[in-house]
């Protein structure tokens, strides 16, 4: 509990600090009441995630989340047991990340009885979407009619200040102009968009709003809270306001209130940045975030697999720190967002990310860009499902299919907790469509689906859809019954060339199982000699003297004595 108040006081020094904290307590006080669900305490082998929207799966007059439970129930629950539900509060833009109201359902997707109802089937992560709000919600609504509350909710800054020491993820103006209702000129701070407000955390009433939609997420049955652009809360003009040590410290404070009001809880910050920044977030590894994202892992993969040439993915994972049992990487390939490009700066050379780039734009990726402090445009993200970014249009789908597979066999064995998107899952394609409605390039991986329709591609037999969901269960089921794959496993890296990615993972017992992985398009032999179990066919296997891998082939490899 002092603990509280000393972040607190971190944070604050003294302003306002011991009504803040009392305000706090009682909020966790409150919440320690609730008939709150048993949360697991630590993660296993058999913690798999699946991203998805709440509206992922529609029905003609039906609450989408009650069709997603559906389809949960009937395809996913036995493969998933974790389900990441993107923003599904009522929205302005942006998908459901420019909130209008934390502590509401958006009606086309039901309400908080069908939150809970899911969580009775999956344990749930949901987004707080701590560092914006909706320029439509009644915060800056009453912002702008000069309610005195919200005065201080959000941030305004003299268009005539240098502001050029901004870290920008975007290249719209950072400050948006507003009107009050007296008619007076305001510009706002808005790192995303101008309908994305940025809240001003120096005020402690809003890190108390915050922390009081936080309990409540956990009320509902949240087991993972993931902190959506946690990396931007903390502003100071003067500083690149990014991973300021006051943002450090909130997440601390974060920490302990989920620590008090339900331990199991876990926090998960979403910063996609380079590696070093972004595994600061873990704090001490007892302190701070539970799970990181891996984020130069999806870029990385689909470089290697573009170029076949595993080399920078093999020196890049023998950097991997060592987890303790409380902290662990968040891996993946695919989200609703793009394939982000600046986790792999300074570990591939600027002239081959921008020549891939340029290369998966002629095979139909869009490609967003930013600009450098030299006024110069340089690629940011890669807008495409993964499964077409790893492949070209003149690809037969056997092939493209051994790409998808081998890069999602290499995201199921590292040390870590796997997720997967939802359009990974059913082998996506991109939806151009889908960008023409919106004009957003991240909406090309953003397709939603008529339950009739998915359901047919699901379980009609030589499907893409089919054949990819079949293979990518079945691949999970064989990781869910390993020890080997617990997240914190050790892992050892091994040399067999350019085109292998090869590893170990180890227990304390020191069994072990090896992996193997040709990104090439090429067969390649491997000198492994030895008595094996693959264990994704169940097939024992001698090696005399070596090993050829098929183009894209892998092998979970257990020895046998």
């Amino acid at each position: 509990m002092e603990r509280i108040r000393e972040r607190l006081f971190s944070i604050y020094n003294n302003q306002n600090v011991e009504i803040t904290y009392s305000y706090i307590m009682k909020a966790i006080h409150q919440t320690k009441q609730k008939p709150l669900k048993m949360r697991k305490q630590y993660w296993d082998e058999k913690d798999v995630v699946l991203i998805t929207y709440g509206d992922q799966f529609k029905e003609q007059q039906q609450p989408a989340l009650q069709t997603l439970k559906k389809i949960y129930d009937h395809y996913f629950s036995t493969v998933f047991e974790i389900v990441h539900i993107l923003p599904f509060y009522p929205y302005s833009s942006d998908d459901g990340f420019s909130v209008i109201d934390y502590k509401e359902v958006s009606p086309v997707m039901g309400n908080w009885e069908d939150i809970q109802q899911l969580s009775a089937s999956a344990r749930l992560m949901v987004d707080l979407v701590c560092n914006h709000v909706s320029a439509k919600s009644e915060w800056f609504q009453e912002y702008l009619k000069g309610n005195p509350v919200y005065r201080d909710y959000f941030i305004e800054v003299d268009p005539t200040v240098d502001l050029s020491g901004v870290t920008r993820p975007r290249t719209h103006p950072l400050l948006t102009k507003f009107t009050l209702s007296t008619e007076e000129e305001k510009h706002i701070w808005t790192t995303f968009s101008e309908d994305q407000i940025d809240l001003n955390f120096s005020n402690p009433a809003v890190l108390a709003e915050i922390i009081d939609a936080l309990l409540f997420y956990i009320e509902q049955g949240a087991e993972y809270i993931r902190l959506d652009a946690v990396g931007f809360i903390w502003k100071e003009i003067g500083t690149s306001s990014i991973h300021h040590e006051k943002a450090h410290n909130i997440i601390k404070l974060f920490r302990e209130v989920v620590d008090e009001a339900a331990k199991g809880t876990l926090l998960i910050t979403e910063t996609n940045v380079p590696h070093e920044d972004n595994i600061s977030y873990f704090g001490n590894g007892r302190d701070e975030a539970h799970l990181v994202y891996q984020f130069p892992l999806p870029p990385l993969i689909l470089y290697s697999i573009h170029y076949g040439d595993a080399s920078a993915l093999s020196k890049w994972a023998k950097s991997f720190p060592h987890m303790g049992k409380e902290t662990a990487f968040y891996n993946f390939l695919a989200s609703h967002d793009g394939i982000g490009l600046n986790p792999i700066r300074g570990i591939i050379p600027e002239n081959k990310i921008i020549e891939m780039a340029e290369a998966l734009k002629k095979e139909g990726a869009l490609i967003s860009y930013k600009k450098n402090e030299d006024g110069k445009d340089v690629p940011y993200e890669i807008n495409a499902t993964y499964f077409d970014a790893l492949n070209r249009k003149s690809d037969e789908e056997a092939l493209r299919i051994k790409r998808f597979l081998v890069a999602h066999s290499i995201l199921l064995g590292l040390p870590g907790i796997p997720a997967i998107y939802i359009q990974s899952v059913l082998g996506a394609r991109n939806d151009y469509d889908g960008v023409k409605k919106t004009g957003a390039a991240r909406s090309i991986n953003r397709e939603k689906y008529w339950l009739g329709d998915i359901e047919q591609e699901l379980l009609q037999s030589g499907t893409v859809t089919n054949q990819v969901f079949q293979e990518m269960i079945k691949m999970i089921g064989i990781r869910k019954a390993e020890p080997l794959f617990h997240p914190n496993a050790a892992m050892k890296m091994l040399d067999y060339g350019e085109s292998i990615f090869a590893f170990y993972r180890i227990n304390k017992s020191k069994e072990q199982i090896l992996l193997l992985h040709n990104l090439a398009n090429q067969s390649v032999v491997l000198p492994v000699v030895g008595h094996y179990c693959n264990i994704l066919t169940q097939q024992n296997i001698k090696f005399e003297e070596s090993v050829e891998l098929e183009p894209y082939q892998f092998f979970w490899l257990k020895p046998i004595d």
